[in-house]
């Protein structure tokens, strides 16, 4: 009888467990699907392409307006300074873009735009401009919206490979 009341208060004492762990489980898929939800409904511009500086580089102030081709160039450069005014309704962007490498890097970059619900503007229409960046330089990139609709933007860079500068 003894053995009997031993095996109910311990098969008891599991299913209390099992059922503990159930809701401990349950609150942390609502909680992960809570965040989930909140951080889908953020208008933030999408990442068509190319990695994200504030992936490599975190805590750098600008790093969301940034977008590069790979980690070694994240490690090399960063947006310094952001200036924007309005030139007849167009969003006017003057972006200081810093090197922390020693050597010179052969960029081009590109300005995507986009709307307030972070669509993409004019995909594919804004040129890749050359940019020579000496060591430990910043540079002022300019950069004219296309049409009055942009409310965001992001700054595109990848490096030149060699072979295509050297003669």
């Amino acid at each position: 009888m003894k053995s009997n009341m031993m095996t109910t208060i311990a098969a008891t004492i599991n299913t209390a467990r099992s059922t503990m762990i159930n809701k401990r489980s349950l609150l942390l898929v609502a909680a992960l699907s809570t965040t989930l939800l909140l951080s889908a409904c953020k208008n933030v511009p999408p990442v068509t392409s190319g990695m994200g500086s504030d992936q490599i580089a975190p805590g750098q102030k600008f790093s969301k307006h940034l977008q590069l081709d790979n980690a070694e160039l994240g490690k090399k450069l960063h947006i310094s300074d952001i200036r924007s005014r309005s030139h007849n309704d167009l969003l006017e962007i003057n972006l200081s873009l810093t090197s922390t490498y020693k050597k010179s890097l052969q960029l081009q970059y590109q300005f995507q735009w986009f709307d307030n619900d972070g669509f993409v503007i004019e995909a594919g229409k804004s040129p890749w401009q050359f940019l020579d960046l000496h060591g430990m330089q910043t540079a002022t990139v300019p950069g004219l919206a296309p049409t009055t609709k942009v409310a965001s933007f992001s700054l595109y860079v990848r490096a030149v490979p060699e072979k295509f500068f050297k003669f």
